[in-house]
């Protein structure tokens, strides 16, 4: 199998522990940076940006409530805000959040609104596109389930969104996707076991629910399956397309 190269940087995992063979020896802090056993050196504890933030030597653009990530608040107009900017409607206020590791920017979930982008809607997977869809688009849903639409369905979410006009853009911007599994695993908060499991305060309004990929399944009966991820259990989940589940979507930094 060839060694497929990454296309953006990747998030750290998060781990501060640090263990020998049988149990914690320690956790990453200013006054223990390093707490490995002898023998049980160059662990993820003690590498990477999670363990440099803990020992406060991590340089940021932005800021973080979890170790090792970095993230900048993004108004409906599409400005970078200060980390005190507080959440709103209009273009001055915070409405996404760019992710300063993977350059992803993401929508912030947190409406509750009956609007368009309520965060509590659910949606059917359904992609119309031969290339991505493994020649079965999924299911176009109904009207139940999401705010706003026709048909709850990722597809004409995505597209709704992306129609957007004026001061009603998300974040000011119209080539809003559904995200792969990966970008929506970048989120994952690994050192965590109480969902939801990313970054609650960049992030509020998050569920503990299960959030559409945008990738099809190829190994799943007739085509009909697609990937999602928890942020309940922190895992890609297998789902047929025509199971509902929530979105969030991202776009890629200019």
């Amino acid at each position: 199998m060839p060694v497929l190269a990454q296309d953006r940087a990747l998030n750290d995992t998060g781990q501060l522990g640090c263990f020998n063979a049988s149990a914690l020896d320690g956790t990453v802090s200013p006054a223990q940076p390093d707490p490995e056993t002898a023998g049980f050196n160059r662990q993820d504890c003690t590498g990477g940006a999670t363990a440099a933030d803990a020992v406060g030597v991590l340089v940021k653009r932005g800021s973080s409530s979890l170790s090792g990530r970095d993230y900048t608040k993004i108004s409906n107009g599409g400005a970078d805000l200060p980390e005190s900017a507080e959440l709103g409607f209009d273009p001055p206020t915070w409405g996404c959040t760019r992710d300063n590791v993977t350059g992803l920017i993401w929508a912030v979930t947190w409406r509750r609104d009956s609007s368009l982008l309520d965060g509590r809607s659910v949606f059917t997977w359904f992609d119309s596109n031969a290339s991505v869809n493994g020649g079965n688009a999924g299911s176009a849903g109904s009207a139940s389930g999401c705010f706003g639409l026709a048909l709850c369905n990722t597809s004409a979410f995505r597209d709704a969104v992306n129609g957007l006009a004026g001061d009603d853009r998300l974040c000011g911007a119209t080539d809003w996707r559904v995200p792969t599994a990966p970008e929506l695993e970048s989120l994952l908060d690994l050192s965590s076991s109480n969902g939801p499991l990313l970054d609650g305060v960049w992030f509020p309004g998050s569920s503990s629910s299960d959030y559409w990929s945008g990738d099809n399944a190829p190994s799943f009966a007739n085509g009909d399956g697609a990937w999602a991820v928890s942020f309940s259990f922190a895992g890609q989940q297998l789902f047929l397309k025509s199971t509902t589940a929530r979105v969030r979507l991202v776009r890629t930094a200019p």
